[in-house]
């Protein structure tokens, strides 16, 4: 073992403290997680290259690109990054297989299906699907892809399972560029991004059992798209804006004149609505434990109207805004509001169970992206977005299972929530893999094709 694996895997364990046997025999895990999706290609090769780029971006490589990946592996420089970026292979099978085991390991009949956009700033043109658009990562428009990920989430656990890459209408327009990127015929024509998440829902939703939608701002900002889940037969709970319009109909109409047209309740900003609430009105909602103890939020709900696009009143909604305080519970440091189509005796513990979720889902993305090079891909080709976007996945789920594993055989697993110091999360313990799999010699094995 090379001395400065052993060094840096002592140091490792030394901070997780947990069992070192936890970590055991990774790399032959990962292969034993790769064969159900890696069964349907023709070769050795191609199962090979399969399981060097998930391995790879599981490692230490700063940039997990597949050049970076190729080069730590040993490769030569075009048989991976020509697997990734416009090899003829299909990973609809991969992501089939992803859904099917999320299903079996975390599938709960009130679980949530979360839609989230996420942008990757970009510095050129070339890039599929890329244009000057809002980039949340940055927080300003700027040059930058978008995709919008479908997920999962139950009190088993989450997971991300699919995801759909925008085109702008500049890009749909511009046949030559498409042609150029290698965009599919029946990808080119322009479509909303709520239109895409309607798109995941249609392939995956009977496939993963689930008694909500959630999604961002961006997500339920459209009364169109709430209105379209809900005549499908969906339940959700979406965040709007703080600019939102409602009408409160819990409160009494003004009194009329006695001429004219009877008066109505005025349109308010959702925002202005929540401040005008007096203390007495919010309920405190215990989440889940935290690392520092309970995790408690405030939470209100009213029976609601907003506006629709064409600036008239909507259908009946339920608002719900929820609020979190600093640790001394003095003052109000964030508020999150949304729309929702579930009954007015909905419990508020469940409401804001969903609105969790939808959170998590935005963790896990974060997650793909730090540790599963998500966000790494520097191809231009629609094939090899795909491609990457589908074995980051893979990746990701597989840290998700290595720590439900962790956490089973963890003997102080008892004790996360009552002393911090006694124990890390598990996502900065599982980084330990990548010195025991160096260490080892195992992932050599991958470099061989």
């Amino acid at each position: 073992m090379d001395a400065r694996y052993a060094i840096r895997k002592t140091q490792l364990l030394d901070e997780c403290q947990v069992a070192p046997e936890i970590f055991e025999q990774v790399i032959p895990r990962l292969y034993t997680f790769m064969e159900p999706f890696v069964k349907t290609f023709q070769g050795q090769v191609a199962d090979q290259h399969a399981k060097t780029y998930v391995c790879g971006l599981l490692s230490d490589v700063e940039h997990k690109n597949v050049e970076s990946i190729a080069y730590r592996f040993g490769q030569s420089r075009l048989p991976l990054p020509g697997f990734i970026g416009w090899a003829d292979w299909d990973d609809e099978p991969l992501r089939s297989e992803l859904i099917s085991q999320v299903n079996r390991h975390l599938g709960q009949g009130d679980g949530v299906l979360v839609f989230d956009p996420s942008a990757f700033p970009k510095s050129g043109r070339e890039s599929v699907g890329v244009a000057r658009q809002w980039c949340g990562r940055l927080g300003k428009v700027d040059n930058c892809q978008v995709a919008i990920y479908l997920g999962y989430v139950s009190r088993k656990g989450h997971s991300l399972v699919d995801t759909r890459l925008y085109l702008p209408k500049e890009w749909t327009k511009d046949h030559a560029r498409l042609d150029k990127a290698g965009v599919p015929r029946a990808c080119r024509g322009f479509r909303t991004r709520h239109q895409l998440a309607l798109a995941m829902l249609a392939k995956n939703g009977a496939s993963l059992p689930h008694g909500w939608i959630a999604g961002d701002d961006e997500m339920g900002r459209p009364y169109g798209f709430r209105r379209r889940l809900a005549s499908l037969g969906e339940r959700y709970l979406l965040a709007v804006p703080s600019n939102t319009a409602i009408r409160d109909l819990e409160v009494e109409p003004p009194g009329s004149s006695g001429r004219g047209r009877p008066p109505t309740r005025p349109w308010q900003r959702v925002e202005a609505w929540s401040q005008s609430l007096d203390d007495e009105a919010w309920q405190r909602i215990d989440v889940r434990d935290g690392s520092k103890g309970p995790l408690v939020v405030e939470v209100v709900k009213r029976r609601v109207v907003s506006r629709t696009h064409r600036r008239q009143q909507g259908d009946e909604e339920l608002l719900v805004v929820i609020r979190s305080r600093d640790r001394d519970q003095e003052q109000v440091v964030k508020v999150d509001y949304y729309l929702s189509n579930a009954v007015s005796e909905t419990p508020l513990w469940e409401l804001a169970r969903v609105a969790k979720a939808a959170h998590r889902i935005e963790e896990c993305i974060q997650r793909s992206k730090s540790e599963a090079g998500l966000a790494d891909y520097e191809g231009r080709h629609w094939t090899g977005w795909q491609h990457h976007q589908t074995l980051s996945f893979l990746a990701t789920w597989f840290l998700e299972r290595e720590t439900h594993r962790g956490k089973k055989m963890d003997p102080c697993d008892h004790l996360a929530t009552d002393s911090p110091g006694h124990r890390h999360d598990l996502t900065r313990r599982v980084s330990v893999r990548n010195d025991v799999a160096y260490a080892s010699g195992t992932s050599k094995a991958l470099a061989t094709q």
